[in-house]
């Protein structure tokens, strides 16, 4: 079956072609750091059997958390207890990826400081939020270089990978949305200008981030209304950094509040599209719970791999249990030896 065949890009070598995506917790310690509840987390996905877990959105600087209890990765005290859930997971045979984000104008923490927030534009995301600064171009510099150092520290704690986060609103994603992005300077207006900013923190990443590793972008492909982001041209912008980015991670949304039809698999194809125009191995996300519908969207090419995020939530084992009923040699599932009486062909 195609979800437990193998996927390579460059040394990112998967057993199969599940993904756990990046979720958050909001269980992080307030200084950033990892707690038992990420460990035993993210580690039991491991044990399940997934090919690639992505470590939730873990932020470049404090004003990048989503809220005071997000992950960081903004100073080097914060790569032990990283390291610590990367080796956990590598344990049982899953690849290991580190989302590096900055929240902009969603972040929630450091809510007694009105001057906390940045964005691309000074626009509220609704009536809940403060109200960001404009970022000045010095201290878009200064998030280009904490991107970069978390890159480095995401390395020196052992991750197979890092993801880029460019979707749901966040502050690269703020930039992408003509919905959001209203500056007049090289960083608004039209599509390449709108880029200039991921591209910058890509090359940055790079400059610093191992060649061989994988590094993974994720998008909102639409908006889902009218004047927003259309996956047309997402795929323009997918094309500008394709240099620079090895698969793409595609979602939908995020940016602005906006009504969504959803239904299992629901933007697959999105993903399809960005992985036929772009030429570029994608990832597909969106309500995926059962085999069936994961064996359809990698059969028919609409994406390399398959993330589920609220199955996975629900059952750490869905890789193996699936796997298991499907009467798949578990010999060939890297079953954990703590739990391969319960994977045994016959009861004994």
């Amino acid at each position: 079956m195609k979800t437990f065949q193998p996927f390579v890009v460059k040394n990112l070598e998967l057993k199969n072609r599940v993904v756990f995506p990046p979720m958050d917790l909001y269980c992080a310690k307030t200084d950033g750091n990892v707690t038992d509840e990420h460990f035993v987390h993210y580690v039991s996905r491991a044990a399940g059997g997934t090919g690639l877990i992505i470590m939730e959105a873990t932020a470049v600087l404090p004003n990048g958390r989503i809220s005071d209890n997000c992950l960081g990765i903004w100073e080097d005290a914060q790569v032990t207890g990283l390291s610590r859930v990367a080796q956990g997971c590598r344990r049982y045979g899953a690849k290991v990826a580190l989302q590096l984000n900055h929240a902009g104008r969603k972040c929630t923490a450091g809510a007694q400081d009105p001057e906390y927030t940045v964005a691309p534009s000074p626009i509220a995301f609704d009536e809940t939020y403060r109200k960001p600064r404009e970022i000045s171009t010095q201290e878009m510099r200064e998030v280009v270089e904490a991107f970069r150092e978390g890159a480095r520290r995401a390395d020196a704690a052992g991750f197979d990978a890092i993801e880029i986060h460019g979707a749901h609103g966040y502050l690269i994603s703020e930039f992408l949305s003509p919905l959001t992005n209203k500056r007049t300077d090289e960083y608004g207006g039209n599509t390449e200008n709108r880029t200039r900013f991921l591209r910058e923190v890509l090359e940055a990443v790079h400059s610093v981030w191992p060649e061989e590793k994988a590094v993974l972008l994720r998008v909102s492909a639409t908006d889902h209304l009218p004047d927003g982001m259309q996956v047309d041209e997402m795929v323009e912008m997918v094309r500008i950094v394709r240099d620079l980015v090895d698969v793409v991670h595609v979602s939908s949304g995020g940016v602005v509040l906006a009504r969504i039809d959803t239904f299992p698999g629901y933007q697959a194809a999105l993903s399809e599209t960005i992985r036929t125009r772009c030429q570029v191995p994608t990832i597909a996300v969106g309500l995926i719970k059962t085999l069936d519908v994961a064996e359809e969207i990698l059969g028919n090419g609409r994406a390399d791999l398959v993330a589920l995020g609220r199955e996975l939530f629900r059952n750490p084992f869905w890789v193996l249990q699936n796997a298991f009923a499907r009467g798949v040699d578990m010999d060939t599932m890297e079953v954990p030896t703590i739990y391969r009486e319960a994977f045994l062909d016959k009861l004994r």
